[in-house]
């Protein structure tokens, strides 16, 4: 009987200027100034992460989605929401 099909994810560094993911081959950052959700988050909140399709990002904790062509290409997603 087959699995269920999975997308490798992992945070692979934090800083204080945004974090790096690990997705299969590609690495990505995702700097605060663009993605100010994740600022105050913590180090459990940020690894806490599925990805349910290859371009769907979860945060549980923190109930966040993003794209991943979001984070690609975040010119393409002009509409940047304000921290509350």
């Amino acid at each position: 009987m087959p699995g269920t099909a999975t997308f490798p994810v992992e945070v692979s560094h934090v800083s204080p200027h945004g974090f790096w993911l690990l997705l299969s081959e590609e690495e990505l950052f995702l700097p605060f100034d663009s993605f100010p959700w994740f600022r105050h988050a913590t180090i459990a909140q940020l690894h806490t992460i599925e990805r349910p399709t290859e371009d769907h990002l979860y945060w549980p904790d923190l109930d966040i989605d993003l794209a991943v062509g979001s984070i690609r290409d975040p010119s393409a997603y002009p509409l940047i929401a304000k921290p509350g």
